[in-house]
C-alpha cells in the first residue's frame, strides 16, 4: 500500500473514529459536519471526500461497528469449533452469546447501534466492508447454511426475525433491566430462537 493510499485510509478513519465519539456523547441529530471535521483536524470539505453526508457517515459506523462484532463471535465460534461440533441451531445461538456479552461489555455501542438501526442499514452493514478486516456476515450465515446443510424456508425473513428480537430484548434488558437482567432473560430470548429455526426449517 502507497504513503497515498495510506494517508487516505488514516484520515477516513479519523473521520469515522471523531464522528462515533461526538454522536455517542451529542446524538447523531445534533452533530455537524463541521465539527466531525474539526475533531477528526480537517477542513469540512475534506469531510465530503470519504463521506456523503451526516446520515453516510452514521451507516457506515453502524456497519464497522456490526461488522467488528460479528468478527469476533465468528472467531470465538471457529475456535470452539475446534473443541466441540455444533450443529446450526448451536452454532446461530453461539453467535448470539458472543454478540450480547460484547455488547452487554460495550453499552455506549448498544445504545448507538439501537437508536440507529433499521432493517435497510443493518442489512447493508452485514453486506458492506468499510474497512479491510470487515466481513460478509451474509456470506458467513448462507455458509454456515451450506456447511451443515440446513433446508431453510425464507433465510432471510428468519434472520431479520431473529435480529429484531435480539435488538429490542437486549437494549431493554441491558439499558434498562426490563422485564429482567440480560443474564435471566438469556434462556427465554435462546428459546425463542430455537422457535424461530425450527418454524423456518423444512423437514424433508
Amino acid at each position: 500500500m502507497g504513503k497515498l493510499e495510506n494517508k487516505k485510509i488514516n484520515k477516513q478513519r479519523s473521520l469515522l473514529n471523531s464522528a462515533f465519539e461526538l454522536f455517542t456523547t451529542k446524538g447523531v441529530s445534533k452533530t455537524s459536519i463541521a465539527e466531525i471535521s474539526s475533531k477528526a483536524g480537517m477542513a469540512k470539505g475534506t469531510f465530503y471526500l470519504y463521506f456523503k453526508d451526516k446520515f453516510d457517515i452514521r451507516n457506515r459506523l453502524i456497519s464497522h461497528e456490526s461488522s467488528l462484532l460479528f468478527s469476533s463471535a465468528v472467531a470465538a465460534l471457529d475456535k470452539e469449533l475446534e473443541k466441540r461440533s455444533l450443529n446450526f441451531t448451536e452454532k446461530i445461538i453461539f453467535l448470539i452469546d458472543n454478540i450480547i456479552n460484547a455488547l452487554d461489555s460495550n453499552q455506549t455501542l448498544l445504545n448507538f447501534i439501537s437508536k440507529n438501526l433499521s432493517w435497510g442499514i443493518f442489512k447493508e452493514a452485514l453486506t458492506t466492508n468499510v474497512a479491510d478486516n470487515d466481513i460478509n456476515f451474509l456470506d458467513v450465515y448462507h455458509q454456515m447454511i451450506n456447511d451443515d446443510e440446513v433446508n431453510l424456508r425464507e433465510p432471510e425473513i428468519m434472520l431479520f426475525l431473529i435480529v429484531e428480537l435480539i435488538s429490542s430484548t437486549c437494549y431493554s434488558a441491558i439499558l434498562y433491566k426490563e422485564p429482567a437482567d440480560i443474564e435471566t432473560a438469556k434462556p427465554f430470548i435462546y428459546a425463542t430462537v430455537r422457535n424461530i429455526i425450527k418454524e423456518h426449517t423444512i423437514v424433508e
